[in-house]
């Protein structure tokens, strides 16, 4: 089958979709498939463009057996709403005027939202290379925006909301990443047929590494040899409201622990800011603050944690939402704690995590210095987790589930 990626996001970038439609491309490549990945000249979040990219227009590459096309469009840094919503604009242009030619022929398009403005390019590319289109929604957008107030023009929202509709209807399959956006799409009028649930995962091998890997990196996130180490790792984002975890930061460090705990924040995003200015007003010594690290770094960054938090805000639409981030934290064997609620924390308590309530530093606080104070029980979780993601949540298998459906999509219409 010759299968079309579009996504505003890919890797070298790093970020959930990335990881997604990379893997999802490398499995189908693997497995016989002809695919083609249609994106943007790589810069998210920070808005800096690698040096071989500058000044081109297009681009080709090969990755793991598929074929990259990367046309232009406007660079920005992740803030800012209206220069944000110029480079969605300008992908959806250039990945449709230089990149349908470039692209080649499709049997299915592939078309990864957020961003909206990328179902748009995916549905034309669709009808000129007269193929079915399948939109992989990450998240239900714009509802996330509504529910976090950065959307609140009524008539603005009505219209978002009409065209969200539209392009589940103009596609030939739907596929989701949680059970509760399933029901919201089906909820909303999107027959129950053509909406699937694949949900992200982790690629097990590449987070199985080998012992001692992590000394450099916990020398660099400022712990010791005996000292617990908590990490975020991720987007730091409105989504996720990481100022929480510098108040629990500050809490555990006035708690009696048996080894002394240190916090380290690695990522980039809108929040980010907001957050050095909270860890710089609490004054906190046990706490760290990196940028975001390329993508095969992170199996070592992992390694080198001994508790990994997975937090979002305490928002209604978040009870459906499943941070991806929270599967490879699991698959490299660490104990968990995810401040959330939902089928996110449903999921983490029966991979044997520990779950607290959403922005509630006291609890977060509380389970951090239980887990601090007991080697025994973090590996305990850690073998736990894993074994849970080996069963339930490896990425070649739900590669394959994923490659049914495009199956589904070419018979039915």
């Amino acid at each position: 089958m010759q299968v079309l990626i579009v996504t505003h996001y890919f890797p070298p970038e790093t970020g959930a979709p990335q990881a997604r439609l990379s893997a999802l491309a490398s499995a189908w490549a693997a497995d016989g498939d002809d695919v083609t990945v249609l994106t943007g000249m790589p810069n998210h979040p920070t808005g800096v463009l690698p040096p071989m990219y500058r000044r081109t227009v297009l681009c080709r590459e090969m990755a793991n057996g598929y074929r990259v096309i990367r046309t232009w469009l406007y660079v920005t840094p992740n803030d800012g709403g209206v220069r944000k919503s110029l480079s969605h604009l300008s992908f959806m242009v250039s990945s449709v005027l230089l990149g349908w030619r470039a692209a080649g022929p499709a049997d299915v398009v592939l078309v990864s939202s957020p961003t909206f403005f990328s179902v748009l390019s995916g549905w034309l590319l669709a009808k000129v290379k007269r193929a079915r289109l399948v939109v992989d929604v990450r998240d239900l957008w714009p509802a996330t925006f509504v529910e976090l107030g950065v959307l609140t023009n009524r008539r603005v929202i009505a219209v978002l909301e009409r065209l969200e509709l539209a392009a589940y209807a103009a596609a030939d399959q739907v596929v989701v990443v949680s059970e509760g956006f399933r029901a919201d799409l089906i909820r909303r009028g999107v027959p129950a047929s053509k909406v699937h649930t694949i949900r992200n995962g982790a690629d097990t091998e590449r987070f199985a590494v080998a012992e001692g890997a992590e000394r450099g990196w916990r020398a660099r996130l400022g712990a010791g040899p005996e000292d617990c180490l908590v990490l975020y790792a991720g987007t730091h984002g409105i989504s996720q409201d990481l100022t929480a975890i510098a108040d629990a930061a500050a809490l555990v460090a006035r708690r009696p622990v048996g080894s002394a705990v240190r916090f380290a924040f690695v990522g980039d995003g809108a929040d980010k800011r907001r957050l050095e200015s909270h860890v710089e007003e609490l004054g906190l010594r046990n706490t760290m603050l990196l940028p975001g690290v390329p993508n095969g770094e992170m199996p070592r960054l992992l390694a080198a944690a001994d508790i990994c938090l997975v937090p979002l805000r305490d928002v209604p639409l978040f009870a459906s939402s499943i941070p991806s981030k929270m599967f490879e934290y699991l698959a490299a064997g660490k104990a968990v704690i995810g401040s959330l609620a939902g089928e996110a924390a449903q999921i983490l308590a029966e991979a044997g995590a520990a779950v607290v309530p959403p922005e509630d530093s006291e609890s977060l606080a509380a389970a951090i210095a239980t887990l601090a104070a007991d080697r025994e029980l973090r590996e305990l979780m850690g073998k736990t987790g894993r074994a849970f993601v080996e069963e339930n949540y490896d990425r070649r298998t739900l590669a394959r589930q994923y490659r049914n459906i495009l199956d589904l999509a070419c018979v039915t219409r």
